[in-house]
């Protein structure tokens, strides 16, 4: 039996949400699996995976095959280097504690990297929030200015529109005030 780890998609349309599973080769994509072993997220940034390192590790030493997404997030959380070290242990090139030693390292260096790219995401992000708002603080300025100068406009069209009125008004009065002649 051929046994595979990879991918069991959850979650809903456009929203993917994976399981991290050990499954025959012949069965589904979501069908019956042997064991979970993980999740992963890609919908955060960076990515959210959780996995058991000590099972993931185990089944790859008993031969299971990581689809090659699945070969990445090993990759990327630290399995592929476990299983590594553990054969220079079992050829007798160091002990387990200098493994162990390495792995925690290595983890620790990781985990810093990880936590920078959080930092710069959130800072990204709000680089952009703030350039957005000054844009529209902008735009709505130039929009104030050309409201209030149209009003101005409009009252100065106003003001010289009553005051042409009297005037007009009081020829027309004193030409039908003629007396009459009997």
């Amino acid at each position: 039996m051929a046994v595979k780890i990879r991918l069991q998609r959850h979650g809903k349309k456009n929203q993917p949400f994976y399981h991290i599973v050990i499954a025959d080769a012949r069965a589904a994509r979501d069908g019956k699996f042997i064991e979970k072993i993980g999740t992963y997220n890609p919908l955060t940034s960076p990515a959210t995976i959780n996995i058991d390192a000590d099972k993931a590790c185990q089944w790859l030493q008993n031969g299971a095959q990581p689809t090659d997404t699945v070969r990445s997030i090993l990759r990327y959380s630290g399995v592929l280097y476990k299983k590594h070290l553990q054969g220079g242990v079992a050829k007798g090139a160091f002990s387990q504690e200098v493994a162990d030693k390495r792995y925690n390292d290595f983890m620790e260096e990781k985990s810093k990297k990880i936590a920078a790219q959080i930092t710069k995401n959130a800072n990204d992000r709000n680089a952009k929030r703030a350039e957005a708002l000054k844009v529209e603080a902008d735009v709505n300025a130039k929009r104030a200015e050309a409201i209030a100068k149209k009003r101005a406009e409009a009252e100065a069209a106003a003001q010289k529109a009553t005051e042409e009125q009297p005037a007009e008004a009081e020829t027309p009065a004193t030409e039908t005030e003629t007396p009459a002649a009997e």
